[in-house]
C-alpha cells in the first residue's frame, strides 16, 4: 500500500515533469519566468541557479583586464546571472572598453540569418560596433588597432552549422596574426555532452561548417576554442594566445535552459533541442517554420501530402522573406514532441519519401549542412535511419578521442 507522503511526492513529480516542457522567451529574447525544473536537477546535484558562466566568474578575468584597452565579441547573449549585459558590467568596473565586435544577427541579436549586419555605434554606450559577418567575418588589423586584449562571449548551441564557432575561428586567427591575447568567457552547451551526426569533409568546408567535426560536437565554446588551437586549424597552423574562463558548478549532463534566445529563429528550448535535426531542411524545399512563431518546431511544404496540420509562412521579426512565403504548407507540429538526444532523421526521411517530386527536394546547400555528399546519397538510395547512423560510428569514435584532450568539464 502506498503511503500518503509517497503519493503526494509522486503527484508533485508528475506536475513538475509536465511544467518542464517548452521553455520560451519573451519578445525581447529574455527567458520567461522560470518553470520548476529550471532551478533543480537530480537530488544531490548542483542546481541550475548555482551555475556560474564564465562572465559570472569575473574574479578570474577582471584582474587580467586591468589597465588594458579591451575589445569584446558579444551579442544579446552576453549577460551575467543578474541580467546585466557584459558591456555594461565592464563599464561599471571601469574597464577601458574600446570596441564591440558583433557576429551574425548583430549586437542586439535582431538580424535575420544571413542578413548583412552593418558597423555602427551602440546607442546606449556610444561604443563603436564592428560587424563580423558578411564580407568581414575576420577582424582586419586596422579594426583591432589599439586593442590590448579581446574578449569572446557568445552563447553557442553545440551544433556545427551554428555560425558562432566559425566566428570564433576567425577571431582567434586575427588575434594570433596580430599578437592579441584572447579571453573566452565560457558558457554551458544546451545540448550537453551529445555527439552525433556525420563528420564534415574538408572539401565541404564553409562558414556553416569549417572543421572536421560532427553536427553535434558536445563541447562548450571554450572547449571548442581549445580544440581549434590544439588541432592547429587556424591558417598556416598558427595558434592564438588563448585563456578560457570556465563555468563554475557545471557539468554537461545538466539540463541547461538558456536565459536569452541565442538568435531570432531559436525562440525556446524546444527549438534549440530540435535544431540539429530540423536544420537539414534548410537544404531542401521544406520549410522548418521560418516566418511563423514556431521556428525549428514545425516543418512542412506545399509539396507534402495534406494533413490536419498546416501553416502559412509570412514575413516576421526573424525572417523577412521566408521560404514558401504566403503559401500553405502541410507537415508536422513537433512543438510538443519529447526531447531528443542526438539527431533524429525520421522527419527528413519521411518528408523525402512523401514529397510530390523527389528531384526537386534537395538543393545544393544540403551538402554544406551535412558536411558530406553521402547523406543525400544515402537518403536517395533508400537507406534506413539505423543504417545511416551506423555509417557515422567510426567517425564519431575517432572524434571522441580528439575531443577528450580539450574537455574542461
Amino acid at each position: 500500500m502506498i503511503s500518503n507522503s509517497v503519493f503526494k511526492n509522486t503527484v508533485l513529480f508528475l506536475v513538475l515533469s509536465i511544467l518542464s516542457c517548452g521553455n520560451s522567451f519573451d519578445a525581447k529574447g529574455k527567458r520567461e519566468k522560470p518553470k520548476a525544473h529550471d532551478t533543480a536537477n537530480k537530488p544531490g546535484q548542483t542546481t541550475i541557479a548555482e551555475i556560474k558562466t564564465g562572465a559570472d566568474n569575473y574574479e578570474k578575468y577582471l584582474p587580467i583586464l586591468k589597465d588594458k584597452k579591451v575589445g569584446v565579441v558579444t551579442n544579446q547573449t552576453g549577460i551575467l546571472s543578474n541580467k546585466t549585459h557584459l558591456v555594461d558590467f565592464l563599464l561599471e568596473k571601469k574597464i577601458n572598453l574600446q570596441k564591440i565586435y558583433a557576429p551574425e544577427h548583430g549586437f542586439r541579436g535582431t538580424a535575420d540569418a544571413g542578413e548583412l549586419v552593418k558597423d555602427g555605434k551602440d546607442t546606449k554606450t556610444g561604443i563603436a560596433i564592428i560587424s563580423l559577418y558578411g564580407d568581414n567575418k575576420k577582424p582586419k588589423p586596422e579594426q583591432l588597432a589599439g586593442i590590448d586584449i579581446l574578449i569572446f562571449d557568445l552563447q553557442d548551441v553545440g551544433a556545427r552549422f551554428y555560425t558562432y564557432i566559425s566566428s570564433l575561428h576567425y577571431v582567434m586567427e586575427a588575434c594570433a596574426e596580430n599578437k592579441i591575447p584572447l579571453l573566452i568567457l565560457d558558457r554551458p552547451n544546451p545540448n550537453g555532452n551529445t555527439i552525433d551526426g556525420p563528420i564534415l569533409e574538408k572539401e565541404n568546408s564553409s562558414f556553416i561548417g569549417m572543421h572536421p567535426i560532427p553536427v553535434l560536437h558536445g563541447l562548450t565554446i571554450g572547449e571548442y576554442g581549445k580544440m581549434i588551437n590544439g588541432e592547429k586549424w587556424l591558417k598556416n597552423g598558427i595558434q592564438c594566445d588563448l585563456t578560457v574562463i570556465p563555468c563554475l558548478n557545471y557539468n554537461k549532463e545538466m539540463n541547461y535552459p538558456l536565459p536569452v534566445k541565442p538568435s531570432p529563429n531559436l525562440p525556446n528550448d524546444q527549438a534549440i533541442n530540435l535544431y540539429a535535426s530540423l536544420c537539414f531542411f534548410e537544404g531542401t524545399n521544406v520549410s522548418l517554420g521560418r516566418g511563423t512563431e514556431q521556428q525549428f518546431q514545425i516543418y512542412g511544404s506545399p509539396f507534402l501530402p495534406k494533413t490536419n496540420f498546416s501553416f502559412t509562412p509570412k514575413p516576421n521579426f526573424g525572417s523577412k522573406d521566408p521560404l514558401h512565403n504566403g503559401k500553405v504548407c502541410y507537415g508536422e507540429d513537433l512543438s510538443k514532441a519529447p526531447r531528443v538526444k542526438g539527431i533524429e532523421l525520421k522527419w527528413l526521411l519521411k518528408a523525402y519519401a512523401t514529397t510530390s517530386d523527389k528531384t526537386k527536394f534537395f538543393i545544393p546547400f544540403f551538402t554544406k549542412l551535412a558536411g558530406t555528399k553521402k547523406l543525400q546519397e544515402q537518403i536517395e538510395t533508400g537507406m534506413t535511419e539505423t543504417e545511416i547512423k551506423k555509417s557515422w560510428e567510426k567517425g564519431l569514435e575517432d572524434f571522441r578521442k580528439i575531443r577528450k584532450k580539450y574537455e574542461i568539464y
